[in-house]
């Protein structure tokens, strides 16, 4: 026979509100009741009735984290640090499942399936998925991006971080400076592509004398586009992620070339260098997940409210700072 909440109560010695208070992870509880509850619990192998509870409180416990893509994503990086982010804050309340919108099936969302959506969307088709989630009333928070319509949002001024960035190189004394991008039709680049255009005018410099390259946001990338950027004998490059930063990294070092004496970079992300190198990398700090973990906390406020659209939308913006380490050659 199933284990039940009253079996709980009767052997922890409290009552049956208690349990289910501490069950339900609700702060009117005491830690050292919960602990006990929840050890009790674990003790007797009780597993909860998802559907009652989801009878009870007209929710799925499921959220979704729904990217651009996942197939053709433009680094894995990036999905595992919006994974961790998100499994940090729901834990065990809630179930979470992964997908691509480029797969999506127009009319597919469910409601009662789906009590919030994460979007990490990057493209402009992705737009009629944010429609259908709202006109079937889905909570949904957009990460790093501008929404197409009043959302919740948790950004960062990418423009801002980048100019910044080049604003850096060109204080170091660089003057050829080449541009590695990332795919073009990409939100993220088009705003990375502003803020460096920015820095130089702004500096007095034309665009037009500045040579930038279209890549993936891939390690791949970067190795494969080096050789040519290296042709045109640059002293700093500025990389629109740390992963194709790296690529040309590795690159240089087979051709006997060293950072910065031959080549300076700044890259764009402070993810786990580790894996590749161990170079130094100068980097824009725009941490993927911190930006997930405030987006599913603002999402599990609405989700968890009485009327989840009352509240008006917010919009949060976290620091993406420039990291100085020892990647660029100061030229002055």
């Amino acid at each position: 026979m199933a284990v039940t909440i009253k079996d709980i109560a009767k052997k922890a010695g409290v009552s049956y509100s208690t349990v289910s208070r501490a069950l339900n992870d609700l702060d009117t509880v005491n830690a050292d009741t919960k602990k006990l509850v929840l050890k009790t619990a674990e003790e007797l192998g009780y597993v909860p009735n998802t559907s009652a509870v989801n009878l009870k409180t007209r929710r799925s416990n499921m959220l979704g984290v729904y990217f651009s893509t996942i197939n053709n994503m433009s680094s894995p990086v990036v999905l595992h640090s919006v994974l961790t982010g998100v499994y940090d804050v729901v834990r065990n309340k809630y179930n979470v499942v992964v997908k691509g919108i480029d797969f999506h099936v127009p009319g597919s969302l469910n409601p009662s399936f789906l009590d919030g959506i994460i979007l990490i969307s990057q493209r402009d088709e992705d737009k009629a998925f944010m429609e259908e989630a709202r006109k079937k009333h889905i909570p949904q928070v957009i990460v790093n991006r501008t929404p197409p319509f009043p959302m919740d949002a948790v950004l960062t001024n990418e423009r801002e971080a980048v100019r910044t960035a080049m604003d850096y190189l060109l204080e170091k004394g660089h003057r050829k400076i080449a541009v590695l991008e990332g795919p073009s039709h990409l939100y993220s680049t088009k705003q990375r592509h502003q803020g460096w255009v920015e820095s130089v005018q702004n500096h007095g410099l034309s665009e037009k004398d500045f040579q930038f390259w279209e890549g993936t946001y891939r390690f791949e990338s970067g190795y494969g586009l080096a050789a040519e950027i290296l042709a045109k004998e640059p002293t700093a490059l500025l990389s629109f992620n740390d992963d194709m930063a790296f690529g040309v990294e590795r690159y240089m070092t087979e051709q006997g070339k060293t950072i910065p004496k031959d080549l300076s970079i700044v890259g764009f992300d402070n993810w786990n260098r580790a894996i590749y190198t161990s170079m130094d990398l100068t980097t824009v700090d725009r941490n993927m997940y911190n930006l997930a973990q405030e987006a599913c906390r603002l999402l599990l406020d609405r989700v968890e409210s009485s009327d989840p659209f009352e509240a008006p939308t917010k919009t949060i913006y976290l620091n993406a700072p420039l990291i100085e380490r020892s990647s660029v050659l100061d030229l002055n």
